[in-house]
C-alpha cells in the first residue's frame, strides 16, 4: 500500500506543474490587465504599477519569480486588494466555502447512498422508479435553476429560510440543499447501478441459496463491491464541493472562494486567480488520490495495475 501512495503522489507531481503552467500563461494572454478593469489610468501610473508587481519584466523572468513563491507556500499579492496577500484572502474566504461544502457532503451521502441501496434492493417496484426520477431530475435541473426556484418559494413566498447571507443558521439551509441535492441525484445512481452488478454476480446467488437475508446480502456481501463507482465518483465531488460552488456562492450571496474567483476573474486579478487555481487543482488531485487509495482498500487487485 505504501508503494502505490508513492507511486500516486510522484504522479501528482507533474499534473500540479501542468496546472500552475497553463493557469499562469493563459490568464495574461487574456485581453487586458489587472490595472484597466474597473476605470483608465494615466501611463506613468499604468507604468509604475507594472514595475511595482513586476509585470514589466519578461513574461518567462515572472513565471520563475512565481514558483520560486509558490514553492514556499506563497501565492503572491492581490492585484485588486492592494493591502492583501492571495494567502490572507484564501485564509478569510475558505471556511465559508467548507462550511457549505460539509453540509452540502452531508446532505448528498444522507440521501444518495441511502436511496440508491433502496432502489437497487426494491427493483422495478414503485419505489425504485420514484427513487430513479428523483435522481433523474436532480441530474437535469441545474444549481442555477434548482437554487432560484427554492429561494423563490421557501425564503420569499414561504418565508421559511433567508435567501442571502452567511449569518445565521437559516442562511444555510437553501445553499447546502441545492448544492447537495445535484451530488446526491449523482450518488444515487451511481449506488443503484453499482449495487445492481454486484446482486447478479455468482456468489450472491449463492447465498441466496444457503438462505442468506436480503438485508444481509446486501449490507454484508455487496455493499462494498457495489461502492466502487460511488467512491470514484467522490473524489472530485468532494473537491468541488469543499473548495466551493461558484453558482451557489453567487446566487446566495455567500462569501466564500467561489464567488471571489468570480470577483476575480472578472477584475483580472491575476494573482488571485491563478491562487486559486492552483489551489482548486491540488484539492482534486489529492481527493483523487484519497479515492484512488479507498479503492485499492476497497479491491487489493488494484495496487497492481
Amino acid at each position: 500500500m505504501l508503494r502505490f501512495v508513492f507511486r500516486r503522489l510522484l504522479q501528482l507531481v507533474p499534473v500540479l506543474f501542468v496546472i500552475v503552467t497553463l493557469t499562469f500563461f493563459m490568464v495574461r494572454f487574456v485581453p487586458g490587465g489587472p490595472f484597466t478593469a474597473e476605470k483608465a489610468v494615466s501611463p506613468e501610473i499604468l507604468k509604475n504599477l507594472n514595475a511595482h508587481y513586476g509585470l514589466d519584466q519578461p513574461l518567462w523572468r515572472q513565471y520563475v519569480t512565481y514558483l520560486g513563491h509558490l514553492l514556499q507556500g506563497d501565492f503572491g499579492p492581490s492585484f485588486k486588494f492592494t493591502n492583501r496577500t492571495v494567502n490572507e484572502i484564501i485564509a478569510a474566504k475558505i471556511p465559508a466555502s467548507l462550511e457549505l461544502g460539509g453540509l452540502a457532503l452531508s446532505v448528498a451521502l444522507l440521501l444518495g447512498l441511502p436511496l440508491g441501496i433502496l432502489a437497487a434492493a426494491r427493483r422495478n417496484t414503485w419505489l425504485d422508479y420514484l427513487c430513479s426520477v428523483t435522481g433523474l431530475i436532480g441530474i437535469c435541473v441545474p444549481t442555477f435553476v434548482l437554487g432560484p426556484i427554492l429561494a423563490l418559494v421557501f425564503g420569499i413566498y414561504l418565508k421559511w429560510f433567508n435567501v442571502s447571507g452567511w449569518e445565521y443558521a437559516d442562511d444555510r439551509v437553501l445553499p447546502s440543499l441545492t448544492l447537495g441535492f445535484v451530488y446526491a441525484a449523482y450518488l444515487m445512481r451511481l449506488t443503484r447501478g453499482g449495487l445492481l452488478e454486484v446482486l447478479n454476480l455468482d456468489y450472491i446467488r449463492t447465498a441466496r441459496a444457503k438462505g442468506a437475508s436480503e438485508s444481509r446480502i446486501i449490507f454484508r456481501h455487496a455493499l462494498r463491491g457495489g461502492l466502487a463507482p460511488v467512491v470514484s465518483f467522490l473524489g472530485p465531488a468532494i473537491a468541488g464541493i469543499l473548495t466551493g460552488s461558484f453558482i451557489i456562492e453567487t446566487i446566495f450571496q455567500i462569501p466564500g472562494l467561489g464567488r471571489e474567483f468570480v470577483n476575480s476573474v472578472a477584475s483580472r486579478d491575476y494573482g488571485l486567480i491563478t491562487g486559486l487555481a492552483v489551489l482548486y487543482g491540488t484539492m482534486t488531485v489529492l481527493c483523487n488520490l484519497a479515492a484512488d487509495i479507498v479503492q485499492v482498500w476497497l479491491n487489493p487487485k488494484l495496487r497492481f495495475e
